[in-house]
């Protein structure tokens, strides 16, 4: 089963899971609890991760494709129970964890898990049709507005805004034609649009997000503090655990903001070093997913191409609020922030791309010296009966 595997990608997301525990170390360095805390949480969700790479690597994607109807009705599920009163407790406004005792499950992570693979399954069920057929376009919106509905009224409006891009981008990819895209997309940033300016605190976002120094402490000061850590790290980084944004200045170092401690601890060169390796994860899931569709293998294309979207919106916004190219919004750098619902649900994309590869068509080795190409030997007379 070795030679079969995608070896490259299984150290490469290691890495990025190393490079994540070490960073949280020191990104709670001051936070209540220490660093030992954290890290021990971190392990455990780590070894929780690298259970479901080894298992999802194991599960025959047929498996998948049979159940997808059933993940996106577990979606909802999931966000309709997490809004019931006594399940979930109000914390700043939202409603987004459910309690069970050992770990807090935030549905809305585990939903853009199950979107993938809903919407990769009806994609090679419809084929053709999507193209073809406005009603058979609308169908699987119609669930996933249903969807985004339930986890707007849970204040998770980042969680909408990449649930809604990654399913633009997986049914174009799928083989909707432009016009409609197109049209699909500008009643989609109508809708957004009018679901931002509801809430006077994303409002407040998108105005401190043109001049955050003119609200320096206020609207503008998770964003100034990033910056800051940007520009006390210069080209090396002042070193790993040497940090100062960390120390109560820049909120939630460990999560939503680790990579402005990155940059400020190891530089320039650690920011696009990090950058690289996520890229680098995201552009061998596409190669993936084309060998796939490649042959034919559909659902495990789309599959694929569903994780490399995922993985590179949450790598793009995350980075883009760091640096102030993005109004800030809450949402995780994929392995690298703390948070065991992130790491789960993204090593399980992983361990997605890892079966898919796994089950790509290998040319059979020459027989007698012919060529690949060339007629089988066996082929040339009928066996006898």
């Amino acid at each position: 089963m070795s030679e079969r595997l995608d070896l490259t990608l299984i150290m490469t997301w290691l890495m990025l899971v190393v490079t994540g525990l070490v960073m949280v170390v020191s990104a709670t360095a001051a936070l209540s609890g220490g660093p030992t805390f954290y890290l021990t949480k971190l392990v455990f969700f780590t070894a929780i991760a690298v259970i479901v790479v080894a298992v999802l690597a194991r599960v025959p994607l047929r498996f998948w494709e049979v159940v997808h109807k059933p993940c996106i009705l577990l979606a909802i599920a999931m966000c309709v129970v997490v809004l019931l009163p006594g399940v979930s407790e109000e914390v700043k406004g939202s409603r987004r964890w459910i309690d069970l005792g050992f770990f807090q499950l935030q549905p809305a992570e585990v939903a853009k898990l199950l979107v993938v693979v809903y919407v990769a399954g009806y994609v090679a069920r419809a084929g053709d049709r999507l193209a073809n057929s406005w009603p058979a376009l609308l169908k699987p919106l119609g669930w996933i507005g249903l969807l985004c509905v339930l986890i707007l009224l849970q204040k998770d409006f980042g969680s909408v805004l990449v649930i809604v891009v990654l399913t633009g981008g997986m049914l174009f990819l799928g083989g909707v034609r432009a016009r409609d895209f197109c049209v699909l997309a500008i009643v989609t940033c109508l809708c957004l649009g009018a679901a931002a300016v509801l809430e006077p605190y994303r409002v407040e976002r998108l105005l401190t997000f043109r001049d955050p120094w003119a609200a320096a402490f206020g609207g503008g000061y998770q964003l100034t503090q990033a910056l800051i850590a940007f520009g006390r790290g210069g080209f090396l980084g002042v070193g790993i655990g040497e940090g100062v944004q960390k120390l109560f200045y820049l909120p939630e170092p460990h999560n939503d903001f680790i990579y402005a401690v990155i940059a400020e601890e190891l530089g320039l060169v650690g920011a696009i070093a990090i950058l690289a390796v996520l890229g680098f994860v995201t552009i061998r899931c596409c190669r993936i997913a084309r060998d796939a569709v490649a042959e034919r293998r559909v659902f495990a294309g789309m599959l694929a191409y569903g994780v490399a979207l995922l993985l590179g919106i949450q790598t793009v916004i995350n980075v883009g609020v760091n640096t102030g190219a993005l109004p800030t919004k809450g949402l995780t750098l994929p392995f690298v922030s703390f948070g065991g619902n992130s790491l789960v649900v993204c090593s399980a994309l992983i361990g997605l791309a890892i079966r898919a590869h796994y089950e790509r068509r290998r040319v059979r080795p020459p027989i007698r010296g012919r060529s690949i190409d060339g007629p089988s030997p066996m082929a040339e007379k009928p066996h006898a009966v």
